[in-house]
């Protein structure tokens, strides 16, 4: 049975219409709509590291991925809260040099900035029972740099975010999901277990543990919607126009 691996940014209040890329912050009412219906129908929401047994074909139920891209505060102060009250778990993925910043990437295209965790946020959300990923040093676009250059990228984000976490730090996030094979190889060897990207769909045996699909939450996906995401070939269909 395909596995849905859910991809969040922001949990917030969203701004005001025409702010650009609006549609990736998700309501914080909205999201615990889609946590309780997940439980409501017997699902349980995991993190990558408890969901690589079921995408190895290893275990079987009733399971979803919940991931979150660049280790917004907002994702700790409205989506924690959330998750635990249902027992969940997830991944977010974090810029180990963008800690206590924010998400100046995106600056020039008029998005609003909003700051990201501490390096003590962090190990909150780790203490919580929550983990973290790594998404590049600095959220950079790998398919644009020298083969050495998106290499250091790729594996100090994984030491320094060890550091600061004091945890094992096993799962990959390509920013803006731009990658080549030779990246994909350079995830492998760094040690990491997966890496997700941004092509739309499900999750099923068959696929590349180094180049996952998810399933795009945003803003204006009513609850309806999520479950037809969830649990029909929807967003399947989505990766194949």
């Amino acid at each position: 049975m395909p596995i849905p691996i859910l991809m969040y940014h922001q949990i917030d209040n969203p701004p005001a219409r025409g702010t650009p890329m609006r549609g990736l912050v998700v309501s914080p009412r909205r999201f615990a709509a889609q946590m309780r219906l997940l439980s409501r129908m017997g699902y349980r929401g995991l993190s990558m590291s408890e969901l690589v047994p079921y995408l190895n074909g290893e275990r079987q139920g009733k399971v979803v991925g919940i991931t979150f891209d660049d280790g917004y505060r907002n994702t700790l102060e409205h989506a924690l809260p959330i998750l635990k009250a249902e027992g969940f778990t997830a991944t977010c993925y974090a810029v180990s040099r963008k800690l206590g910043g924010f998400n100046d990437w995106d600056a020039a295209l008029g998005v609003p900035q909003k700051p990201l965790m501490t390096a003590a946020e962090l190990a909150a959300w780790v203490a919580a029972g929550m983990e973290v990923g790594a998404h590049t040093r600095h959220h950079v676009d790998l398919s644009a740099l020298p083969d050495e250059e998106a290499q250091t990228e790729i594996r100090q984000s994984r030491s320094e975010l060890e550091r600061v976490i004091q945890a094992p730090v096993r799962h990959f996030c390509y920013p803006y999901g731009r990658f080549r094979p030779e990246h994909v190889n350079m995830v492998r060897t760094a040690g990491f277990a997966t890496a997700v990207t941004v092509r739309r769909g499900r999750v099923t045996e068959a696929d590349d543990l180094f180049q996952l699909s998810r399933v795009l939450v945003a803003q204006a996906t009513h609850l309806a919607q999520f479950a037809l995401k969830l649990w029909t070939n929807y967003e399947d269909r989505r990766e194949r126009r």
